[in-house]
């Protein structure tokens, strides 16, 4: 990845929705989900949705298929990959030592919330 690549590819990301976007994208997988599907889940109007899709696209982190009726985006996982390469490439050149790669995180390790609701009587 060349320095200008990465920068857009950060440029992206660095607007929450965008990242929203894309977090719920890796979470599905190189399947996608259905641009309805995603707007729903992260609450976004389809004009704002449709405007960062686009933005992810042109920054090459996801794709897009027609199915039918539905439009899908999937992520580029060979785009994160290449940004964490370019990233670390480089780690602990200046020290003389190699870098160990970072642990993979399990979905174990992050604790899911539930969210109950409470009725009181009044």
């Amino acid at each position: 990845m060349q320095t200008a690549d990465a920068i857009k590819v950060l440029s992206a990301l660095a607007q929450e929705s965008r990242l929203g976007i894309f977090r719920l994208l890796i979470e599905q997988g190189p399947e996608g989900l259905p641009v309805g599907v995603i707007g729903e889940r992260l609450g976004l109007p389809s004009a704002t949705l449709s405007f960062h899709l686009k933005e992810l696209l042109h920054a090459g982190l996801v794709t897009s298929r027609q199915s039918g009726r539905f439009i899908y985006y999937a992520p580029v996982i060979a785009a994160v990959n290449g940004l964490v390469g370019y990233l670390t490439e480089n780690c602990c050149a200046g020290s003389g030592d190699s870098c160990a790669p970072v642990a993979k995180r399990t979905t174990a390790a992050r604790p899911r919330v539930k969210h109950h609701v409470v009725k009181t009587l009044g």
